[in-house]
């Protein structure tokens, strides 16, 4: 996992995001299965399933799309990345973005309600295992008028 605030470009620790609410943990993908029933114990996810998105995924595109913009679930969005990469940019309590690059062995727990949005990498490949508490709360709720972020300089 790298993170860091996407106006200034400082880095993000698992400190940073746990102060902003955002859950990480490094987890082996050899026996994850374990860490991620006691998580969904502690947390109280009863449901658990996977995804895929690669370039040959079908619609990849059109599936994206429905990613980028900014949005917020009802459920927390949880993720455990077993192939590939991605992007979440979560909005800090105080409005910021948060870019936060999740790879192999990454766990990532963003909160409910907590608007953020997701990319693929040029790499256009993820596979991820997700926990719901019930799958209807992760219906996205788009931000209206979203608010464009300001990048940080080269």
């Amino acid at each position: 996992m790298r993170a860091n605030w996407l106006d200034s470009g400082e880095a993000l620790g698992a400190e940073g995001l746990r102060a902003e609410g955002v859950l990480y943990r490094k987890l082996p993908i050899e026996g994850f299965q374990s860490p991620l029933a006691s998580l969904k114990r502690e947390r109280g996810y009863v449901q658990q399933d996977e995804v895929e998105l690669r370039p040959s995924t079908p619609g990849l595109d059109a599936i994206c799309a429905k990613f980028e913009g900014e949005h917020f679930h009802d459920d927390d969005e949880v993720r455990f990345v077993l192939e590939g990469e991605g992007i979440f940019d979560v909005r800090s309590r105080g409005d910021r973005y948060m870019h936060i690059l999740v790879e192999v062995g990454d766990l990532i727990v963003v909160p409910a309600a907590r608007y953020h949005r997701f990319l693929l990498t040029d790499r256009r490949t993820i596979r991820a295992v997700r926990l719901f508490k019930d799958p209807s709360g992760w219906v996205p709720r788009y931000r209206p008028s979203a608010p464009e972020p300001i990048l940080a300089e080269p």
